[in-house]
Formats: C-alpha cells, sequence, structure tokens
C-alpha cells in the first residue's frame, strides 16, 4: 500500500511540475525560472562549534552515514556527498558534522534532473498564449483578495522602496497565485540533486547550485530550521516570491518586524523582500515600465534596435532617428529604452519600448514575456481591487 500511495504521490508532483514547466517554455526561455542575479558572497559567520546544535538543529538522520541499510537514493551512501559537505562547512563556517548530517537525508530525485532540461527545440515563443496562463479569472480573483488583505503593506512597500504595489502583486500572482503553489520539492534534495547530478545535455549549472546549496544550510542554520523540513521548487526557490536561498539572505526583508525573515509563512516579508530586490536591481520610482511603439518598417534599422534586446540602450531621440514612433510620453522619457520583441506563434509579434524599470523585472527571471506578464496581471489585479 506505501508502495502505491508512494506512486500516486510522485505523480501529482510531477504533473504540477511538469504543468509549471510548460508554461515557462511557452516563454522561450531556456532556464526555468530560478532567481537569475549571481549568488551573493555570505556575509561573515561566527566559527560553530562542534557541539553547536539547537534543537531543531539536532544531527538529523546521521546514523545514515554509518548505515549500510540506507536507501538506494540515499546521498549518504556517496564519497561526493561526503567531500561537498566538508567543502560547505569550511566554506560557510559550519559545523562540519551537522552539514554531513544534513546531506545524508537528502535523496537523489530524478524528476529534478529531467525538469531542469531546456525545452525541446520545436517549442515555439507564444506571448498570447503564454498571458492567458497568467493573466486569467483565478490568478486576478485571488489578487484581489490578496491586495485587499494587504493594502497597507503594499502602499508602505511602495513607499520606501519606490516599487508600483500592483508590480509587487503581479510577481507574486505569476510565482505562487499567491502562496497557493510554492513547490512540493524538498529543496534539500532538490539542491544536492543539482549540485552532485546536475543532467546532462545542456550547460552545467552544477556550480551555481552548489553555491545555493551552500546558502540553503547556512540559512537554515541561521534561522533554526530543519534542512529537510524545507519545501520549494523543482529548482531550489522558496516561498511565496520563489526566492533562491543567497537571495533570501541578501534582499530578504523582515518587513513584518518579528526578527526574522520568513517568506514560506509572511506575506508582509513576501512583499517587502519583492520590492526591495526589485528596487536593488534598478527599479526607478515613478517611471514606468514600458511604452508602445511603432517599430521602424526598414529592416535594417529594425534589426538594429533589437540587437540590445531587453536592455535598454537607445534615447526616444535614437529610435526616433532609425524611424521608430513613439507617443510624446515616450519622448519626454529621461532614461535609455529597449525595443522588445515577444513572438506570437505565426500571428503579428507584440513590440514594446522597455526602460529600465522593465529590465528589472527580467533580473528576477531572464524573460520579457515573463516581465510583461507580472505587469499584466498586476494591473489587472489593482483593477478589479479598485471596483
Amino acid at each position: 500500500m506505501f508502495r502505491i500511495v508512494q506512486r500516486a504521490t510522485m505523480r501529482a508532483i510531477l504533473g504540477t511540475a511538469l504543468a509549471c514547466l510548460v508554461l515557462h517554455q511557452l516563454s522561450g526561455c531556456s532556464t526555468p525560472p530560478v532567481q537569475q542575479a549571481s549568488a551573493p558572497t555570505a556575509s561573515p559567520l561566527p566559527a560553530v562549534p562542534p557541539q553547536a546544535s539547537t534543537d531543531a538543529l539536532q544531527q538529523p538522520q546521521s546514523n545514515l552515514a554509518l548505515n549500510n541499510a540506507a536507501p538506494a537514493d540515499s546521498y549518504a551512501r556517496r564519497n561526493d556527498a561526503r567531500e561537498l559537505a566538508q567543502a560547505l562547512a569550511a566554506e560557510h563556517q559550519l559545523d562540519p558534522q551537522w552539514v554531513w548530517a544534513a546531506l545524508s537525508e537528502a535523496r537523489l530525485k530524478e524528476s529534478v534532473a529531467k525538469l531542469m532540461m531546456p525545452p525541446p527545440a520545436a517549442t515555439g515563443k507564444n506571448w498570447a498564449l503564454y498571458r492567458s496562463r497568467f493573466v486569467e479569472p483565478i490568478r486576478i480573483k485571488a489578487g484581489v483578495t490578496f491586495w485587499r488583505q494587504h493594502a497597507t503593506t503594499l502602499q508602505r512597500a511602495e513607499q520606501i522602496y519606490g516599487v508600483p504595489a500592483h508590480i509587487i502583486a503581479g510577481v507574486l500572482g505569476v510565482e505562487t497565485i499567491y502562496g497557493r503553489q510554492m513547490g512540493n520539492f524538498r529543496v534539500l534534495d532538490a539542491l544536492t540533486t543539482l549540485s552532485l547530478d546536475f543532467p546532462k545535455g545542456r550547460s552545467d549549472r552544477s556550480v551555481f547550485f552548489r553555491s545555493e546549496l551552500g546558502q540553503f544550510l547556512t540559512l537554515c542554520h541561521e534561522q533554526n530550521v530543519a534542512p529537510a523540513s524545507v519545501l520549494g521548487s523543482y529548482a531550489g526557490a522558496i516561498g511565496l516570491p520563489q526566492f533562491m536561498p543567497s537571495s533570501i539572505r541578501k534582499w530578504g526583508v523582515d518587513f513584518d518586524g518579528d526578527g526574522k525573515v520568513d517568506l514560506r509563512n509572511s506575506p508582509v516579508d513576501a512583499i517587502g523582500s519583492v520590492a526591495h530586490y526589485l528596487a536593488e536591481h534598478g527599479w526607478r520610482a515613478e517611471w514606468p515600465s514600458y511604452f508602445d511603439i511603432t517599430p521602424p518598417e526598414d529592416t535594417w534599422a529594425l534589426n538594429k534596435l533589437l540587437a540590445p534586446d531587453i536592455r535598454p540602450s537607445f534615447s526616444a531621440e535614437d529610435m526616433q532617428a532609425l524611424g521608430a514612433t513613439l507617443a510624446e510620453p515616450a519622448l519626454n522619457h529621461p532614461g535609455k529604452l529597449a525595443l522588445v520583441k515577444l513572438e506570437n506563434g505565426g500571428a503579428t509579434a507584440t513590440l514594446i519600448a522597455g526602460t529600465a524599470n522593465f529590465y528589472a523585472i527580467t533580473r528576477y527571471n531572464q524573460s520579457s514575456y515573463y516581465a510583461l506578464a507580472v505587469i499584466k496581471l498586476g494591473e489587472a489585479v489593482k483593477r478589479d481591487a479598485s471596483r
């Protein structure tokens, strides 16, 4: 009976994860929505004495390391896992025994490796379809409820960080439907799998995930949380805003003032952390995120404007000189712009002039489709919440 339940549970988890992956593939990105900013350097920690461990962090199942009966998928059986534990303990100034005990609980998850593979080459980009998956009644309704419950917090975050409430709401809605879908993978399993068994057939990112595993263990130690208890995405992202561990440690905010950053259980902390993240990645208060634009007809000029992709590189005057048509608000914009192209399958592509604020959203997830979905969902939630 246990095996039957286990198989049914795995099918349910894989179904949810694969559905999320399909949505991501519609954006045309080759990498799942992982926080893209480089992992920050960990803040210096005091040396942890060998005997240091709190009740929540007692050596978790440390006997697995010496138990020949450990499950076949247990990293407790593997010398490379032991070596990784020693390296991470030294790098992050953690008790080596505690780190090894934690990794001994990790399990190889083949489903995680499969989900990290790039989409099939035939998968096309389609903004209209991508938008329909995110700017839809369920997310909008959940967003309106969230907005009304946390209106004061959203406004406070906007005042402090300059990031509009609807952008914050859009991020949380696209990421997890305001906390409804935060992932069912043990983060310990996901990050250990991607550190030691990153799938072949795509660019190796195991170094990135090893860094995130170290940040995750440090975070758990700092917050007195058992590593095996934390659930998240198949890539190790955590909480309502799906921050990677390094992002939690660097940009997470204790916005509710309870003395800890808790993105899994505190919507208030999630709101403040998203606003802080975007502000630190270039958001400019009171600037729009994009303008409408009519692109030039000349192919050479069009290609020149598209070459920098989503990075703002042209003034409004530059764009006009190349034959683009912009409305007056765009002509008066003080910052540079990017001509952003979103494919619509076989239909006419969508083109916008993205500002530094549009680019800031893509630092959260390097996809123009993702960024525009965040904007459009946030606008829909704000509109309906004000009715």
